[in-house]
């Protein structure tokens, strides 16, 4: 197994609080846009956190009052004017790819939502399990108005998951902005909270997720995501099978004996 915990990144911050890792953007100057290097690193992280065991909840942060104001324009919008399209299909799996190892890295990814949230920031919101946000937050999927479709790193596919087929198209078709209110009344948001008190809330629910079954965690993880694309019947026989396995873990004795006990379980991801 990889251990992620002393991983020094070199374009975003890395702090861990036990098993908990926050993930923040370091340029907040400039609302923390992405660059190439970022984007990639971000990728190679999430994608070596599948095979970490010291790491059972990320909380993606905002730094500085912004969440994300998605690709930075010189470093990124102004080079990609000049690619031919060899290279600009591979700028874009690359970015794609980031948000699969998001989704393919079986730990829980909190985003904590302040400020901008825009482009591709946007999308590292939505990739994420669960989302909180202060009441300033705004978020948008501003794609067409740099130009370009609003189908862009899986948006199209899971927006309309989250939020519904109607209120994604007009998100997506003009590029304005999701208020912090209507994302929670959409269920985009699972909750707002003041400025200073979302980073707090954000690790409370790290922590709450990391003191459950956290190997079990992981199968919920997978299944949310792959159930998408199942039929009902299927994933009926999936969750059966993905059961009988978290049946087979010393959570699930620790938590019968705890019980009969009448003690809280103590989990241990094992």
């Amino acid at each position: 197994m990889t251990k992620l915990a002393d991983y020094q990144p070199e374009h975003f911050l890395l702090t861990m609080k036990g098993d908990i890792a926050i993930v923040q953007l370091n340029r907040p100057d400039r609302k923390n846009p992405l660059t190439f290097e970022s984007y990639a690193e971000l990728r190679d992280f999430f994608r070596d956190l599948h095979y970490a065991d010291d790491i059972n909840a990320v909380i993606f942060a905002s730094n500085g009052g912004n969440f994300c104001s998605g690709g930075d324009v010189h470093d990124i919008i102004g080079p990609l004017v000049g690619m031919d399209m060899k290279e600009l299909l591979a700028f874009t799996r690359m970015t794609g790819d980031l948000v699969k190892a998001m989704l393919n890295c079986s730990t829980p990814i909190i985003s904590a939502v302040d400020g901008v949230a825009v482009g591709a920031g946007a999308i590292i919101a939505m990739a994420s399990d669960m989302r909180l946000a202060t009441p300033e937050a705004k978020t948008a999927f501003l794609f067409t108005r740099v130009g370009l479709a609003g189908c862009d790193m899986g948006a199209c596919a899971m927006l309309p998951r989250l939020i519904g087929q109607g209120r994604a198209a007009e998100l997506l078709y003009t590029g304005r902005s999701m208020s912090a209110e209507e994302g929670l009344n959409w269920g985009f948001f699972n909750a707002l909270h003041s400025a200073d008190e979302l980073d707090d809330a954000a690790m409370k629910l790290a922590e709450r997720v990391v003191a459950g079954p956290t190997f079990a965690h992981g199968i919920t993880k997978t299944q949310l995501n792959q159930e998408w694309s199942m039929s009902l019947e299927q994933a009926i026989e999936s969750e059966a099978q993905a059961q009988a396995l978290c049946m087979q873990t010393k959570d699930f004795e620790r938590a019968y004996h705890a019980f009969v006990a009448k003690e809280k379980p103590k989990f241990e991801g094992n």
